[in-house]
């Protein structure tokens, strides 16, 4: 039923109808750290303010995001779900060739990579 929805629900609001009615139940374990629905919004929203003011992110400009597999991972997606910005995923494993067909492929204006990358 909720494919059918107009607007069609997204995951966006499924993450944040979990953060509503469980704000306090674990969503992410990490290494030693726990983090419950209501942190990574914390952490989104942060996110997502700053890539608006300090990168000026507006809706519908396509990011692609070079990260490892970590939480930062998740609350940049969240925080460019917000801002209404297209995710575009690069595999932090692919190099050379393969990641400049990707990027000339996502069409992205911004590339968010960590240090490491």
């Amino acid at each position: 039923r909720r494919l059918t929805r107009r607007p069609p629900v997204t995951l966006l609001d499924v993450f944040q109808e979990h953060v509503h009615r469980r704000p306090h139940w674990p969503l992410l374990r990490f290494r030693d750290e726990v983090y419950t629905y209501q942190d990574v919004d914390r952490q989104s929203n942060r996110a997502a303010r700053l890539f608006s003011r300090h990168l000026g992110l507006q809706p519908g400009r396509t990011v692609a995001v070079f990260l490892p597999n970590e939480p930062t991972y998740i609350w940049t997606w969240l925080a460019l779900a917000k801002l209404g910005c297209p995710m575009a995923c690069l595999n932090c494993n692919v190099r050379g060739r393969a990641l400049q067909h990707a990027l000339a492929a996502a069409q992205a204006t911004l590339l968010l990579a960590s240090p490491g990358e």
